[in-house]
């Protein structure tokens, strides 16, 4: 490997990781799990940005770094935790898909995913088409993970892996403004307070966080 390698090579691995992670979001069966992993994922990202803010000479990408440490690998992880024990949920993973077929539709988004950001980006440096592949795999992964999972904490824990996916395109991208990392950080964080009181409300209304009560409770099934 030479040093000129070196950049495209940690680029790729940090974002191989990060939907590494991805999978195992969708393969853990408890929710303790879903939250490590989810931490190991902000910490990848962390790393990510950092790395970046090398490559392309951005000290604003160091900021970005520090954020996505404190809030990702830390401090959300903890929230979630203490949201578990608050309101003294199950500990095993409710899914509307199996772990098997969620998996196998993983790999099509992931190879959709190529199909589609590669052949755009054609004139673009290789690491920043195999950033945009890969965030891009990340966030399919994360909506993949909200729509079959039936928990409103795992729903909550997919769209911050949607979020992610977001933070390290826009990292890949060089001459991203850091105003436009931040305020989609800010914007997702505002969608965390809001799926954390909403998750509340139904475990206050229904005694669960299973929102298929919600599709009974409508009259939707029987």
């Amino acid at each position: 490997m030479t040093f000129g390698q070196l950049p495209y090579d940690v680029a790729h691995l940090l974002g191989g990781g990060m939907l590494l992670l991805s999978f195992m979001l969708l393969y853990q069966r408890r929710v303790g799990a879903v939250i490590n992993a989810l931490a190991m994922q902000g910490g990848i990202l962390a790393a990510a940005a950092a790395w970046q803010g090398v490559v392309q000479d951005a000290p604003q990408l160091f900021l970005t770094a520090l954020i996505a440490f404190a809030a990702k690998a830390v401090l959300i992880p903890l929230a979630l935790r203490h949201l578990l024990r608050r309101l003294d949920l199950h500990r095993t993973v409710e899914t509307a898909l199996g772990v098997g077929p969620s998996m196998i539709a993983g790999v099509a988004l992931v190879a959709l995913a190529i199909l589609v950001v590669l052949p755009i980006t054609a004139g673009v440096r290789a690491i920043a088409r195999e950033d945009l592949a890969l965030a891009l795999s990340v966030v399919l992964l994360g909506m993949l993970m909200m729509i079959t999972r039936r928990n409103a904490i795992l729903q909550v824990v997919g769209l911050m892996t949607l979020e992610n996916g977001l933070i390290l395109a826009a990292v890949g991208v060089a001459g991203m403004p850091l105003v436009v990392e931040l305020s989609t950080a800010a914007l997702v964080m505002m969608l965390l307070v809001v799926g954390g009181v909403f998750v509340f409300q139904i475990r206050e209304r229904f005694d669960t966080v299973d929102i298929g009560f919600l599709e009974r409770h409508r009259g939707e099934s029987p």
